[in-house]
């Protein structure tokens, strides 16, 4: 009878302990995406500024003119042909900064140099990428 008792009072704690595990694991993750989706322009406002990449190619980031939070310009010269340069309107998510040009919808996002898939960027620890083989970093 003893040796039941033990079981049973085993299988209760260790069931107890899993249902706490299984509740904390559930809670935590919600509160920090939540975090992350009130202001992801937080994040992407400090991207504010002048990008380097390869053979030219150049991200200039700024502050649209308007009362949006998160709303930004991006003038880029992303290709090595004259078209493939232009100024882009810009908005901050959870991701990055989503944006569209004449190639489609794209997503600006933080990255190493190892992420640009340029070799001349590897590298680098402060970047930013739009596709492989279109990268911009910071010295």
């Amino acid at each position: 009878m003893f040796k039941r008792a033990l079981a049973l009072s085993a299988t209760i704690l260790i069931s107890g302990c899993s249902q706490e595990n299984t509740t904390a694991a559930a809670v935590e993750p919600a509160s920090n995406s939540a975090a992350q989706e009130s202001a992801p322009h937080q994040m992407t406002d400090q991207w504010i500024g002048r990008w380097d990449g390869v053979e030219g190619l150049v991200l200039e980031i700024r502050h649209e003119d308007s009362a949006n939070p998160g709303s930004y310009l991006l003038d880029m010269q992303y290709g090595l042909d004259a078209d493939q340069h232009g100024t882009f309107e810009g908005q901050a998510t959870a991701e990055g900064i989503r944006f569209t040009r004449e190639d489609g919808e794209q997503l600006l996002r933080q990255a190493d140099g190892e992420a640009t898939g340029l070799k001349w960027l590897a590298d680098k620890e402060n970047c930013l990428v739009v596709q492989p083989g279109e990268g911009y970093c910071r010295n």
